[in-house]
């Protein structure tokens, strides 16, 4: 486990709960818009924290926190992932997983576990754009298929979310994207902002205000709950 930072306080990272996010370095995608590059590229990646640390810091945190945040770079990378997880649950502490639903087994051994208690899973745009987004044209969906009809059985808290970005994302490839994950608890529009760490930003740019609810109104009659983020 290479544990790339640790943010103490969250209000937003698991709704509902008063947690600490921690990040794990690595990924296996190369979206162009993840504002995460030094947890993505090997050669940006920074001294990893010791995981004593991070159980230390949960440990005088209990009765002040109650839950954790898990994200990355992409955490299911880690083999390790189950251990970790078994020993935040162990401390009483909810667990909330961030995942681009590249690895469905690992995933549903985790629900299946009870290790997740809610999951954000990444929909990165309709299917036929979705190599693209993610960085790697032309990829096999069959893992991320795999893991959005798992989330939409309901066996566990989740939400899907899709950072929107121009030229990537356009009202139709929204749509289709919604289709994909019809019948969805939660779906969260998240507008796309550069804080000066993005992959590759060069071409990209973010909806307004205004253009993202339009796209929301697009998306609403095939997932009625979708919701915007961050605008």
């Amino acid at each position: 486990m290479h544990i790339g930072g640790l943010q103490k306080l969250t209000l937003l990272d698991y709704p509902g709960h008063i947690a600490c996010t921690v990040f794990t370095s690595g990924c296996n995608f190369r979206c162009p818009f993840c504002h995460n590059a030094s947890l993505v590229l090997p050669e940006q990646f920074g001294p990893a924290m010791d995981p004593e640390e991070f159980f230390a810091f949960l440990g005088k945190r209990k009765g002040i926190l109650d839950g954790v945040a898990v994200t990355g770079g992409e955490p299911l990378l880690h083999k390790d992932m189950p251990a970790f997880l078994e020993r935040i649950k162990a401390l009483g502490f909810g667990v909330k997983l961030d995942t681009n639903g590249s690895f469905p087994d690992m995933l549903e051994s985790l629900i299946r576990e009870g290790l997740v208690d809610r999951v954000a899973m990444d929909i990165k745009n309709s299917p036929a754009l979705y190599g693209e987004t993610a960085g790697l044209p032309g990829m096999d969906l069959s893992a991320i298929d795999r893991s959005r009809a798992l989330l939409l059985e309901g066996r566990v808290e989740y939400e899907f979310r899709t950072t929107v970005v121009a030229p990537l994302h356009t009202e139709e490839s929204l749509k289709e994207a919604a289709e994909w994950i019809r019948g969805a608890k939660e779906y969260y529009l998240q507008q796309y902002k550069n804080p000066g760490s993005v992959l590759h930003d060069e071409g990209l740019r973010p909806y307004g205000e205004t253009q993202m609810r339009a796209l929301a109104d697009a998306v609403r009659p095939i997932v009625p709950n979708v919701q915007l983020r961050g605008i």
